[in-house]
């Protein structure tokens, strides 16, 4: 592990894939000032205020809406890291998020809604970009025996970005009604780090090599990356794959779903992706104040309950990161999404008793923190170092694509409908939850095969 290895890692991780899990958090303790905006702006402009349905939808937007963007990123990612490569793709969109920020930071003094929902759209673009392009750039940078450890980097950061939100958002810091713009526009800082200092580190060796035949440029990059003049063996790998993949072109999505040489990894793919997503894991970031809500938690607590889920996020998600290597990928997962099932059932439950029995909200508190800790162990980041793992070097970006495009459209899906299913259903919207997470570890534990240690032409025979 090089210092420019892990430098780089820290970078990108730091400067994009914060910055999702900050924005997935940021509107929680906010909302009742972002809503009392857009009713005091709706008063001004039209003589009167917004009907609840009409402010819960408006709200509804401003939350999904972000995964809406990701979606377009995510589309985005195959043009992106062809053109510009990994480090170029993820220096420009860094641009997205200054443009963001400003939306945002100047939106109540414009007195304009629609910038908040334009900003938080912005942000979401940039996500879909990063959260595919990130895992990309380390899974092809990192030597074998590290790549699930540099592969989960982004994931714990993700997991500090939720937590520096949910501090940030402490009514004795950014929580007061004065500041959620500013709140909102903290992302800039971070964008500006990574802008400023990712140029001085080279391109994805196997892009250079693989996609520009660039074998000079290549091999400094490795000599860089690895600390050694020894890199050799790398590039006669890389070759090797190149070889392979000689009378093959970069396949499209429509191309990657077609063939069906690789229908298992595909398959793959869209189940980790979806599962993620539906597992409930949003409904609990966007909603965090609001489930603890309807716990029976009083609302004085609830800042400071959901800054402790932030403290688990970030202590499990450091476990998944050093365990990757040891325990596999296969074992962290199922064991991530059984947890996640066992603890949805374990909410619908405790809601439903807690009428009778009050200690039960500190039950669902529990199950909250259970669904927060087995998330964040394995189906945090596998999922995306996963992609990386399944494919070559030439249906990769595709399958980052159909990978991407899924994630954030289930983002959205149930970033929008969570609070109108839990109108309707109450607490056993969270048995849906279950289901979805008890079904992909099933799904893991039958057909994906381990993947550690093994360079990205084995787990193509594998699966072959």
């Amino acid at each position: 592990l090089t210092f420019p290895l892990l430098s780089v890692t820290l970078l990108v991780s730091f400067g994009s894939s914060m910055l999702y899990g900050y924005n997935l958090a940021v509107v929680n303790s906010p909302a009742v000032h972002i809503k009392a905006f857009y009713n005091a702006t709706w008063s001004q402009r039209y003589g009167h205020g917004l009907a609840p349905g009409l402010l819960t939808l408006l709200y509804s937007v401003t939350v999904s809406i972000f995964a809406l963007g990701g979606l377009v990123g995510s589309l985005l990612v195959g043009i992106l890291v062809e053109r510009y490569g990994r480090n170029g793709a993820l220096s420009r969109s860094a641009l997205l998020v200054l443009l963001a920020g400003g939306f945002m930071g100047f939106s109540r003094e414009l007195e304009s809604p629609e910038m908040v929902i334009v900003g938080r759209s912005i942000t979401g673009l940039h996500s879909g970009i990063c959260l595919s392009v990130v895992p990309l750039y380390l899974g092809e940078i990192a030597p074998k025996n590290l790549r699930g450890f540099l592969g989960l980097m982004p994931s714990i950061f993700i997991c500090l970005g939720v937590f520096l939100a949910q501090v940030l958002g402490l009514p004795e810091l950014l929580g007061e009604e004065r500041f959620w713009p500013l709140f909102l526009s903290v992302v800039v800082i971070p964008a500006s780090l990574q802008l400023l200092l990712l140029h001085c580190f080279p391109e994805s060796p196997r892009y250079l090599l693989i996609e520009r035949n660039d074998i000079c440029g290549a091999t400094k990059a490795l000599c860089r990356f690895l600390g050694t003049h020894d890199v050799q063996d790398v590039i006669e790998e890389m070759k090797e794959e190149q070889q392979s993949l000689s009378s093959v072109e970069m396949v499209s999505v429509w191309q990657l779903l077609r063939d069906r040489t690789v229908r298992w990894q595909t398959l793959s793919v869209v189940v980790l992706n979806a599962g993620m997503q539906l597992s409930g894991i949003d409904a609990i970031w966007f909603y965090t104040n609001t489930i603890f809500e309807n716990a029976g938690i009083p609302m004085s607590q609830i800042p400071y309950t959901t800054v402790g889920t932030g403290v688990i996020e970030v202590v499990t998600g450091l476990i998944g990161c050093f365990t990757i290597e040891k325990l596999g990928r296969r074992p962290l997962i199922i064991t991530g999404f059984c947890t996640m099932g066992i603890c949805s059932a374990g909410i619908t439950v405790s809601l439903l008793l807690q009428t009778t029995l009050p200690w039960m909200r500190y039950v669902s508190v529990a199950c909250v923190v259970g669904i927060i800790a087995g998330f964040c162990i394995g189906p945090a980041g596998v999922p995306f170092l996963m992609t990386a793992e399944l494919f070559t070097q030439s249906h990769r970006p595709a399958a980052y694509i159909v990978g991407g495009s899924l994630n954030w459209l289930c983002n959205f899906t149930v970033g929008f409908i969570f609070p109108f299913l839990q109108m309707s259903a109450g607490a056993f919207c969270y048995l849906v939850f279950c289901g979805v997470c008890l079904l992909v570890a099933l799904y893991v534990y039958i057909i994906i095969p381990e993947t550690k240690n093994k360079t990205f032409m084995e787990i193509s025979h594998i699966f072959a």
